[in-house]
């Protein structure tokens, strides 16, 4: 296998699949263009590698072709896995016995939303190739969810295409390594052009990769900024997540979560109800995790690591949000893509406190005035938890201690009901610090037990996670 080029140009990836007469199969695209197969037919030689193409862009004949999804939506996960199956099958049904022995097949599909015309509509695509990796093995499957940034429907169309020739070519030349599919899928697209926030690797040849993890990957590959789980462990997408609803996330590290984290979300959510239009019924609460440090860079933690935390909250019903967001305005303003509904964010006194220390915002050419005005703009609150002062007594949110010269800005957000309070419901849960949860379970040693959610403390002990020992 050749060591990857990202410089490879999607002309010479076409021509290379094309030139090779192993190679076979369909490509099928829906919603906008057929770029991708128009870059396989302006590279040359097409006749060896493609055997058909299609647009099924009509609603009934796409229905009739490839059914109708439970969801019953055109542009979505299901809809694309059925066309990858359909197709898929229908090239070895016809040419498999009449072909060389030695090919391998392959059938790529996309269903896109693209730029509508004087429509401001979401831009987004799910695109998938099933490939034989080996002559007559079981098919292999990658599947992505990309969202287009381009504002015309011209531009979208190119970079669709340029993303489905890098997918087609990464499956047959980048299988052994996963990060270099990734890495791969936008060559030749220019910066911020699409976004990959969400890949899913199945089949035989893949069997073996840990979903979960590697869509970090997707993280510190620069293809997108968060990656959402659902509280069943599986990879969603953030707008199926977020779209209309009410966000309510915390801030941690989670390593272990811990019944103080725990109250903080409830304590959280109740007094997220409180506000108008919020009701369980349409607000998403999420546990987010950042890949950073305070500085803003990626901390290098283990994906293993990372996972295992999302696991633990996963067990106890939460949602789980991984980014590499350092500041907390940016983790609001990337909420604001999906939702114009409330947004909450529960810190603690001292999130709260490193909120207000201006260097914090290094870098940030308007400093604390322009980082809470991107903060708290429009339906925006933050909830600050209690803790326990030096002399052991209970210290709220109206006892933030903040720099002299900030304390009538910290007057104004309070008076305005940007900040508020909210309560602990066992002050007994303060004496609990992560740090000391994580070395007594490391060493061993009884009593972490009481710390830890009981669904989390049975997830610990059954997967030894975080070098458990008893």
């Amino acid at each position: 296998m050749d060591k990857k080029v990202s410089s490879r140009s999607t002309t010479n990836k076409a021509l290379r699949i094309n030139l090779d007469e192993k190679k076979y199969g369909t490509i099928v695209e829906i919603g906008a263009g057929q770029e991708v197969a128009r870059n396989f037919f302006l590279a040359g030689a097409a006749a060896g590698t493609i055997a058909k193409t299609m647009s099924a862009y009509d609603m009934k004949f796409s229905d009739a072709i490839y059914g109708v999804q439970e969801d019953r939506r055109y542009v979505s996960k299901a809809r694309v896995k059925a066309m990858m199956e359909q197709e898929f099958d229908l090239v070895v049904d016809r040419v498999g016995n009449t072909r060389s022995k030695s090919s391998r097949y392959f059938a790529y599909a996309a269903t896109v939303a693209a730029k509508s015309f004087n429509r401001n509509n979401e831009c987004h695509a799910w695109c998938g190739v099933k490939v034989q990796m080996y002559p007559g093995a079981a098919p292999s499957t990658i599947t992505i969810h990309v969202r287009m940034h381009d504002d015309n429907a011209e531009a979208q169309q190119q970079a669709l295409g340029d993303l489905g020739v890098n997918l087609i070519y990464a499956a047959y030349y980048y299988f052994e390594n996963p990060k270099d599919i990734i890495d791969s899928l936008s060559d030749n697209i220019g910066k911020d052009r699409i976004e990959i926030d969400a890949i899913e690797f199945e089949g035989p040849y893949f069997e073996d990769i840990d979903n979960r993890a590697i869509n970090l990957h997707l993280i510190r590959a620069w293809k997108t900024r968060a990656i959402m789980f659902k509280p069943d462990g599986s990879v969603t997408v953030p707008a199926d997540m977020l779209y209309k609803k009410n966000v309510l996330t915390i801030r941690g590290s989670f390593k272990p979560v811990t019944k103080l984290n725990v109250d903080m979300i409830e304590q959280g959510k109740e007094s997220f109800k409180l506000l108008e239009g919020v009701d369980d019924s349409n607000t998403v609460a999420i546990a987010e995790i950042s890949l950073n440090d305070l500085h803003g860079h990626d901390a290098k933690v283990p994906e293993a690591d990372i996972i295992s935390r999302v696991q633990l909250l996963n067990s106890l019903g939460y949602n789980v949000m991984i980014s590499d967001y350092t500041r907390y305005f940016s983790l609001r303003a990337y909420f604001r893509q999906y939702t114009k509904l409330q947004i909450g964010i529960v810190v603690g006194m001292a999130n709260m406190r490193q909120i207000f220390d201006e260097e914090f915002y290094r870098g940030v050419e308007g400093g604390i005035l322009e980082a809470f005005g991107k903060l708290f703009p429009d339906h925006t609150r933050v909830f600050i938890y209690p803790e326990l002062d030096e002399a052991g007594e209970l210290s709220d949110f109206s006892q933030v201690r903040v720099p002299n010269h900030l304390r009538y800005l910290y007057k104004h957000l309070l008076e305005n009901g940007f900040i508020s309070g909210i309560e602990c419901s066992d002050t007994s849960l303060f004496k609990i610090y992560s740090r000391e949860v994580l070395k007594q379970l490391m060493a061993g040693t009884n009593g972490w037990e009481n710390s830890v959610p009981d669904a989390a403390v049975e997830e610990i002990k059954l997967k030894r996670l975080f070098g458990c020992k008893g």
